[in-house]
């Protein structure tokens, strides 16, 4: 009855156990993994950040690399917007720092429905244009019906939040945001339509 937000329940159950050293094993435990999270997040972030800058989505400072492969001028950038939000979490726990977790939540959300859709797409694509399923490496199970369902129940997450006060702030940022990309995506760079017979198909893709 007395679990909060304010230490994790493990934590908890252990002080009230009282077992030995048991609560700070627990808490070394969590910051170790809230690292290895942090530090995948971080190269994440960068990859992304000189991913985009590559194919000339974003400025051409991003995708600079050191003599060793790194891309700095991205690095940085994600430990300055991270570093903002650490701080947001201690300065405006209530306000800003939910704001920025309901908008990377969406964010989530958004990604993983439009690799369902794409691989949902994909499929239909590449048997209409001549391509057998028996030459897939991977196939996924079930198919249509599980990456129809990872459609739905991420558009279900996404309206979920329309409900919830403190996570609507994330419908209204992320999708302008979205509708924003696209639009400037478009006027940047306008590219004649393809044909999927022009493009190479990567047979390991599912």
């Amino acid at each position: 009855k007395e679990a909060g937000v304010i230490e994790s329940p493990f934590v908890a159950v252990f002080s009230q156990i009282g077992i030995p050293y048991a609560a700070d094993i627990m808490n070394f435990v969590i910051l170790t993994a809230l690292l290895s999270v942090a530090n995948s997040g971080l190269y994440a972030s960068t990859r992304m950040l000189w991913s985009l800058a590559n194919e000339n989505m974003i400025s051409a400072r991003f995708k600079k690399v050191t003599p060793k492969g790194i891309p700095l001028n991205a690095l940085l950038a994600s430990m300055a917007v991270s570093c903002i939000s650490l701080i947001s979490s201690i300065a405006a726990p209530g306000t800003v720092y939910v704001v920025l977790v309901a908008i990377a939540g969406f964010a989530g959300v958004v990604v993983w429905m439009s690799i369902a859709l794409s691989q949902l797409l994909f499929r239909k694509h590449y048997v209409k244009n001549g391509g057998r399923v028996s030459d897939l490496t991977f196939r996924t199970p079930l198919y249509p019906l599980v990456p129809i369902a990872a459609v739905i129940l991420c558009f279900a997450s996404c309206v979920g939040l329309a409900f919830d006060p403190n996570q609507r702030i994330a419908l209204f940022c992320g999708i302008p945001c979205m509708i924003l990309c696209y639009l400037i995506r478009f006027l940047r760079k306008k590219q004649p339509k393809q044909s999927i017979r022009d493009i190479h198909l990567d047979k390991t893709m599912p």
